[in-house]
């Protein structure tokens, strides 16, 4: 599965062109201060919805076909149907589960709050704008590391390594917006 990336950024955002998946998008909060989003996730080819819907149908052939032959005697036959509808369903399942997979940034004068969703799993960590640090990990391909007052949290794992830095870059001005 691969990870990419997309945006849409509003009228005087921080943001290059259009990146980062889902959006990255700067509007006026409640308190009308600047307030910021990000929402990263994985760049899933087909929506759970609809390989469920995929999997109707290339379960429906098998059993009709195990029907068949079940009726003319042949008793095996639906049971291997059935087996393989079954090893169908646990794929489904198993991707269902962590197709919905997201790191959600969110900035505004007051905090910085990072949400971190894996599986049924929902991580959320508040930090501090007024100090917030943000800085790759190793080097540019690493994730990146928001901290402030001793907390600190990784996120971008649902970007391109290359483009991590660039993801980096806009926290750090949208930060310096806030502050300013």
């Amino acid at each position: 599965m691969s990870d990419t990336t997309s945006s849409r950024a509003g009228s005087g955002a921080p943001f290059g062109a259009d990146r980062w998946l889902r959006f990255g998008r700067e509007s006026h909060g409640d308190d009308g201060g600047l307030a910021y989003e990000w929402v990263l996730g994985r760049n899933c080819s087909m929506r759970p919805r609809h390989l469920m819907l995929v999997l109707a149908l290339l379960g429906a052939l098998p059993l009709a076909i195990g029907l068949v032959f079940s009726t003319h005697g042949a008793t095996l036959v639906l049971p291997f149907a059935s087996v393989e509808l079954l090893a169908l369903g646990t794929a489904l399942l198993v991707y269902a589960r962590h197709a919905a997979d997201s790191e959600r940034i969110a900035l505004s004068v007051q905090r910085l709050t990072v949400e971190h969703t894996n599986g049924a799993h929902v991580e959320r960590v508040t930090l501090r704008p007024a100090w917030a640090r943000v800085e790759p990990e190793r080097d540019d391909r690493s994730l990146i590391e928001l901290s402030s007052l001793g907390q600190r949290v990784a996120v971008g794992r649902f970007v391109r390594p290359e483009l991590r830095a660039q993801l980096a870059s806009e926290l750090r001005v949208a930060l310096a917006r806030c502050a300013g």
